[in-house]
């Protein structure tokens, strides 16, 4: 992530966390040789959950991302369901299908003639929630009835 976009969303997290009460640590894997390591400082550091950030080594290393969590009992949020799906706890994103289905309207547009830089810039607008409750159950979390009723996908 360039440095700038890095700092931007690094101060929008410390500013939630204060918003919620709550302490924010920040730890960093560039590699992953970098994981087992991390996760034993989170571990003495005495962190309480996990929020990872959607990076294209994160995407790939995502089971070993949601077993290393489980083994820490952190209860991580994911940004993609394909994390929860490979045992993560949760993950609240963008819906893969609709950017996709969206930008494949924005190369149509192209073919047809129209400049790119005539085309507005768009952020998702599709979001969903999923939750993995066989998760929650191996770290002893009961997720809120009032939770999984706004979930958009629960794995049970």
């Amino acid at each position: 992530m360039p440095d700038l976009a890095r700092e931007v969303r690094l101060r929008e997290a410390d500013a939630s966390a204060r918003a919620l009460g709550v302490k924010l640590q920040v730890f960093e894997a560039r590699g992953p040789e970098d994981f087992s390591g991390v996760f034993s400082n989170m571990s003495k550091a005495r962190a309480d959950a996990l929020v990872v950030w959607p990076t294209p080594l994160f995407q790939l290393e995502r089971r070993r991302l949601s077993d290393l969590a489980a083994e820490h009992r952190l209860p991580a949020v994911f940004p993609f369901k394909n994390y929860v799906e490979a045992g993560g706890l949760m993950s609240y994103g963008p819906n893969p299908p609709d950017f996709t289905r969206r930008a494949a309207i924005y190369v149509g547009k192209i073919l047809k003639g129209t400049k790119p830089s005539d085309l507005p810039v768009e952020q998702p607008t599709k979001f969903e929630l999923v939750i993995n409750l066989k998760t929650a159950k191996a770290l002893g979390i009961i997720v809120p009835a009032s939770l999984l009723a706004r979930a958009d996908e629960v794995i049970e």
